[in-house]
């Protein structure tokens, strides 16, 4: 395995209202177990995630509304750093995070370690009106697609429209109270189209039968020179909701024109950073047609990893610390399961006949790594299945960031320092 800097410590960043996150989880775990301390933004106390024994420390911290998150934070991330005690490298997991760490970058990049995006690029590929233009522009294969802002645009698109169509929000929502927001899903009819409620711009796409088409995953990160430092394929195998969710069961497999193809993009835009990239592979055409690209780090990206231990985050914070990336190839047949979505994505597949026992116990039996139970980490999966039943009270929305310390054994910080919002 490489060599890690265990001096410089990471925090992930939060901003939306979802306690039962698995990435964010990942991502602590996967530092912690090379030794690196991890903090975390979470929502109260007893989030999964704040209670994993590779948690140095969290801040509970719960952001305002849509318009005036960025404000708080600004003013927040500074007590943050004050009580780390030293650079740390950032990790958004979250669209919204991601904005606001590349719109505020010269105020952050003092006091944490990120790769710093374009002026503009972020916000374009969160918009997935932007983001298919971009693809039209740069000669990109994409789904067709509309953009409607009223409710007589909805209706005119209607009249000609073939169904069954895919409806998703332009722009990303900040998710709030707890609540799991689908900003995709798949409109069969037009009465069920017609019943759609606008808020902001919506984007109509046509929808690419499952019998012509394939679900794909590019993650990666690149460098400031944009070069992907590492760069994973994958099937996503199941979803949820079926057909136009998360990955539920995703496989690794190299698949060298989609990775060239993918390089070539990022390379393009100037990208830098850590991305999740979803296509879907047009057998009519033979094209591989983007669908979403996430300026952050993706919630399955322990899916991927290389020969040398390496995924996603731990390149990040290997070339972010002045480490080498080692140049080693990418496992193979990996398979990680998300096990509450993938539960209900096989029941639902079970019922449409869509899928077979034999085949579901099949595919359970190559599974790698799940995204919640882990040997060394009981506790999450266990917290995460309580606060499914028992909903607990919510933090003060606004309040300053807490510190409260983790399970993890702190690596030579700072004492702690007294002051507002700090324990």
């Amino acid at each position: 395995m490489p060599s890690y800097d265990t001096s410089v410590p990471a925090l992930v960043l939060k901003v939306g209202h979802y306690p039962l996150h698995h990435g964010g989880l990942a991502v602590v775990r996967t530092l912690g177990r090379v030794g690196v301390p991890a903090y975390a933004v979470t929502e109260d106390r007893f989030t999964p995630m704040a209670l994993s024994r590779h948690v140095t420390g969290r801040f509970v911290w719960r952001t305002g509304g849509e318009r005036t998150y960025q404000r708080q934070l600004l003013e927040g991330m500074g007590e943050v750093a004050e009580r780390i005690g030293r650079p740390a490298v950032l990790l958004p997991t979250d669209d919204h995070a991601a904005l606001f760490v590349s719109e505020h970058a010269d105020a952050l990049e003092d006091r944490f370690l990120f790769a710093r995006q374009p002026p503009g690029l972020v916000r374009a590929v969160t918009d997935k009106a932007e983001l298919h233009a971009r693809c039209r522009e740069l000669g990109l294969a994409a789904p067709a697609t509309t953009v409607v802002e009223r409710e007589d645009e909805l209706a005119a698109f209607a009249e000609t429209a073939g169904f069954p169509v895919v409806v998703k929000q332009a722009a990303p929502f900040l998710l709030g109270d707890g609540r799991r927001m689908t900003s995709t899903r798949i409109v069969r009819d037009r009465r069920e189209l017609l019943r759609t409620r606008i808020q902001g711009r919506l984007v109509l796409q046509e929808h690419l039968p499952s019998e012509h088409a394939e679900d794909w995953l590019f993650h990666g990160y690149c460098d400031t020179g944009s070069r992907c430092l590492v760069a994973f394929t994958g099937r996503k195998v199941r979803s949820w909701p079926v057909g136009a969710g998360e990955t539920a069961f995703g496989r690794a497999e190299r698949n060298p024109e989609l990775e060239e193809l993918t390089r070539a993009l990022l390379q393009a835009l100037g990208y830098r950073g850590p991305v999740s990239m979803d296509y879907r592979y047009d057998r009519r055409d033979g094209t591989y047609k983007l669908l979403d690209l996430n300026p952050r780090v993706g919630a399955i990206f322990r899916l991927f990893t290389d020969e040398a231990g390496v995924d996603v985050v731990r390149a990040l914070h290997l070339d972010l610390t002045g480490r080498p990336v080692p140049d080693a190839v990418p496992v193979d047949g990996r398979v990680v399961m998300v096990e509450g979505y993938d539960v209900r994505s096989a029941r639902s597949l079970l019922k449409t006949r869509d899928l077979t026992l034999a085949e579901l116990s099949s595919s359970w039996r190559t599974i790698s790594e799940t995204a919640w139970f882990g040997r060394d980490d009981l506790l999450p999966p266990l917290v995460a299945l309580a606060r499914a039943a028992v909903p607990r009270r919510r933090e003060r929305r606004g309040a300053p960031p807490r510190f409260v310390p983790g399970r993890a054994r702190p690596r030579g910080l700072r004492p702690a320092v007294s002051g507002p919002g700090r324990a």
